[in-house]
């Protein structure tokens, strides 16, 4: 692997949820309350504006897009060029929403802080994950998760995995034909110093792991062995592969700071590796 390029920078504030589709990176501009796309040649456009800001992005099997919007803690749908409701999440989750994976069968799961990380950064209240049916039924698919974050659905549709930021671990569940979960298990901890943001999974079962705290992207194989480690110039928040062969790692990064800083500094830049292990599941 070589040195991260940058593929998109300059007015971006913070970006997040990087999502593969039909030839463009989508993910959330957050703190410019935007959604966006990134082509392979940096071409840079906006997709759609979010009031309360987006986060997790995916897609239902008829191709129309889900935004979470964070602060209003709901799940919007993307129709028409206009943002729809299609759940109400204020019920289980307890403060912002965040990251979310969107399975084969068109079923989301949303994860949200579980408390104030702006002003109480250490209270670390564990919160629920939300499970969003296709025609917008909605519930708590886990409970007691620390700040989840980042997940993935194995190319089976059988497993998720999820990011539980504060836990500083991947966290796996078996799904059953529901969407339902259940076998609650460990999947790996992160090593010494980093901890789980957005997570993207391979052809071969690892899972490249965004981790801010040490400015670092971690190929991560269950059970804890690490392969491969990528260091960025500041903190990466979020990954994803995809590009026209499913080999090219996007990476979400941005200076350490709060949103007011963000905001502020426009530094956010959407940075690319090449890598030899294709993409597999979803996102």
């Amino acid at each position: 692997m070589g040195a991260p390029k940058v593929l998109a920078a300059g007015g971006l504030s913070f970006p997040e949820g990087p999502r593969w589709r039909d030839g463009w990176l989508y993910f959330s501009d957050v703190h410019n309350f935007q959604v966006m796309r990134v082509a392979e040649d940096g071409r840079l456009e906006k997709v759609v504006k979010v009031p309360h800001k987006p986060s997790g992005l995916g897609w239902l099997p008829d191709g129309r897009m889900l935004v979470v919007s964070m602060e209003d803690r709901k799940l919007m749908r993307l129709e028409g060029g206009k943002l729809r409701l299609h759940a109400d999440l204020s019920q289980i989750a307890i403060w912002h929403c965040n990251d979310m994976v969107v399975d084969g069968a068109g079923r989301a799961y949303v994860g949200n802080f579980g408390w104030d990380l702006w002003t109480d950064r250490d209270s670390r209240v564990p919160a629920a994950l939300a499970l969003v049916h296709p025609d917008g039924r909605i519930e708590t698919a886990a409970e007691g998760l620390v700040f989840p974050n980042g997940s993935s659905v194995t190319p089976d549709g059988r497993s998720l995995i999820v990011a539980e930021t504060f836990g500083a671990r991947l966290t796996a569940f078996d799904i059953d034909e529901a969407g339902r979960l259940s076998n609650r298990r460990v999947w790996a901890s992160m090593p010494q110093g980093a901890v789980p943001d957005g997570i993207s999974l391979d052809a071969e079962g690892a899972i490249w792991v965004a981790s801010p705290s040490s400015g670092e992207v971690i190929r991560l194989h269950e059970g804890g062995k690490v392969s491969a480690r990528i260091k960025m110039e500041t903190q990466a928040f979020a990954c994803m592969l995809g590009g026209a062969d499913g080999r090219t790692l996007f990476i979400c990064t941005a200076p350490a700071g709060t949103p007011e800083i963000h905001f502020e500094l426009q530094a956010g830049r959407i940075e690319t590796v090449r890598v030899e292990v294709p993409h597999a599941g979803w996102p």
